[in-house]
């Protein structure tokens, strides 16, 4: 899997034609839970075109209510999958255009995470049991890293989805050609244009990887750091160009030294107990639910998702939302 497609990426090549299957028909009794069963999957398909978990889920809600809507006497060689997310695709290019005046993107293609400042943390429950294609060219993390989906933002929609549905699902140019009414030349040239932007937007050190024993090790470093308060053994996890930074805010401490005026003093002050640390995982890595001591209690502040490049965290991204200890299955207290 690579890290992220050339500029050279063929455009001629051969286009895989969709396979006939057997026609499926969806009525009142089969509706509910063939769209049950997919919901996930649907979540996930309309959180890469948002980048926001909560618009996803309202995306996916109106969906569900435009497949019940067209239910009566449709049918799709493809399958209830492919029928949903062909609708969701429509669902999601709809929504991204009444958006484009109330969102404004950086002006550099290659923005921090924390400057597209509605990009929201996922938990990793949501790519569990995800179907991933070993053709696709961004691996199953990967395509929900922060990372990724801030670069995702930087492109309009209909290439938006061109190049999810060719490079996170390994969709033919033919299928997406029919999933997005237009032709095969028009889908080449959309992915020519969206390869040359993330090329340009998206250059991670390195892809996210599964839960390994070094990153596994990585975390309860951090974690031991933050609760016996040390700056010192913090920074020694870090690159030395790594990037704290803090959605919704715009601005990002970079390097060692303004990492450490961020946070020595009055967060890390080298005072044991201060903070308690809870192991998760979100966007394909690791992170950190983080509790600060409030007497005889360790209330959740918020989350703090980790990217690494193996041996050392090159970006720290901390959303201080009560709200996402409920989404992460984390305690909004912890016992002193």
């Amino acid at each position: 899997m690579g890290l992220h497609l050339s500029l050279t990426a063929s455009l001629g090549e051969t286009v895989r034609m969709a396979e006939p299957r057997a026609a499926f028909e969806l009525d009142d009794s089969t509706f509910g839970p063939i769209s049950e069963s997919l919901r996930r999957d649907l979540l996930l398909h309309c959180y890469r075109f948002t980048g926001s978990i909560h618009e996803a889920e309202d995306l996916v809600q109106e969906t569900l209510a435009r497949a019940w809507r067209g239910r009566s006497g449709y049918r799709a060689d493809a399958g209830p999958r492919t029928w949903l997310r062909q609708i969701a695709t429509r669902v999601c290019l709809d929504s991204l255009r009444r958006a484009r005046g109330r969102r404004r993107l950086p002006s550099s293609p290659a923005a921090r995470i924390g400057e597209v400042l509605w990009l929201e943390p996922m938990h990793d429950d949501l790519i569990a049991d995800a179907d991933a294609d070993p053709a696709a060219t961004y691996d199953l993390r990967e395509s929900v890293s922060l990372a990724f989906l801030a670069a995702l933002q930087q492109l309009p929609p209909r290439q938006r989805a061109v190049l999810i549905l060719r490079d996170v699902l390994a969709m033919s140019a033919a299928e997406v050609a029919e999933h997005l009414e237009t032709t095969v030349p028009s889908v080449n040239s959309l992915l020519h244009r969206a390869r040359r932007t993330m090329d340009r937007a998206y250059n991670p050190p390195s892809a996210p990887r599964p839960p390994d024993a070094a990153t596994a090790s990585l975390l309860r470093r951090y974690v031991s750091a933050w609760e016996a308060g040390d700056i010192n053994a913090l920074l020694a996890l870090l690159k030395h160009d790594a990037i704290l930074e803090m959605p919704p805010i715009p601005s990002a401490s970079v390097g060692h030294a303004a990492i450490r005026a961020f946070l020595a003093g009055s967060i890390l002050d080298g005072t044991p107990g201060r903070w308690r640390g809870v192991s998760t995982e979100a966007n394909g890595g690791p992170a950190v639910g983080l509790y600060q001591r409030d007497n005889d209690l360790y209330r959740f502040t918020g989350l703090q998702l980790l990217a690494t490049d193996g041996d050392r965290i090159t970006t720290i991204t901390a959303y201080m939302d009560g709200s996402l200890a409920a989404r992460f299955h984390l305690p909004m207290e912890i016992d002193g």
